[in-house]
């Protein structure tokens, strides 16, 4: 199966992808001077707008929603920022893919994981946010590793399908950064299920990232680990995410090396 190949280039160049994602957050932090901070900082500032924002101007109420939405914030960038970045890692990687035969899949692969390591580094504000608020530190929160490795499966799947799009058509990148931010507001991440009416809720609910989102807060906001049902629908987008991603990456690979 083509997943499995994706799998088994993890396994066979693990040394090359930690190298690669090595590489990727010393390229990210070196020209900041806040270096590490600025990635456990801009999700606090994007929440204290948000928090402006939703629960004053819109005034619904939900207990403690600063951990509500920095939750959704922290997912959402890890999901959007990698998607990009794994676009346009081919490109970015061309002088290598001329010079040494290596499967191509590790350069997104790489990129989702780098997404990993800074989606767990922001992980630090907000668990000074949980305890700021009060709220309460559930075992349920160990559930987060399983939450994670849903998340970057389902996201290695897209970045897989449209990595190959994006160098064959350099339009693609914009076109996808203009469809991610019509869909940050297609998904529960700032505002509850509740605000929404009747008869737009069904966009919402049908939504595959709002699966992997909720099975992401969860354990965090609501301190339960995602209910069977709801596990199984997130797990099953991830699995089809990435089943078609490596099969439409596979069919394209040979034909990168020509257009990066």
């Amino acid at each position: 199966m083509q997943s499995c190949g994706v799998l088994r280039s993890l396994l066979r160049h693990r040394d090359l992808i930690w190298a690669l994602v090595q590489r990727d957050l010393r390229v990210r932090y070196k020209r900041s001077t806040m270096g590490l901070v600025w990635t456990m900082l801009q999700p606090l500032l994007t929440m204290s707008v948000m928090v402006v924002v939703f629960s004053t101007v819109f005034r619904f109420d939900l207990p403690r929603y600063p951990v509500y939405c920095l939750a959704g914030i922290l997912f959402w960038n890890f999901f959007s920022q990698s998607i990009v970045a794994s676009m346009v890692s081919l490109r970015a990687n061309a002088a290598i893919l001329h010079k040494v035969p290596l499967p191509k899949e590790v350069f997104p692969i790489a990129t989702v994981i780098s997404g990993v390591v800074n989606l767990s580094l922001a992980l630090v504000p907000l668990g000074l946010i949980l305890l700021a608020t009060g709220h309460p530190l559930r075992p349920s929160l160990l559930f987060l590793p399983v939450a994670i490795l849903v998340a970057a499966l389902f996201t290695l799947g897209m970045g897989l399908l449209l990595s190959p799009l994006a160098v064959f058509f350099t339009d693609v990148v914009e076109m996808v950064s203009v469809g991610l931010s019509l869909l940050m507001y297609l998904t529960p991440i700032f505002y509850p299920m509740a605000i929404v009416p009747d008869r737009f809720r069904f966009v919402v609910r049908f939504n595959p990232v709002r699966s992997i989102l909720e099975v992401f807060r969860d354990p965090i906001y609501f301190g339960k680990i995602p209910p069977l049902t709801h596990l199984g629908v997130a797990v099953g987008f991830a699995a089809v995410a990435l089943l078609v991603g490596a099969w439409a990456f596979r069919r394209n690979s040979d034909k990168i090396p020509y257009y990066v």
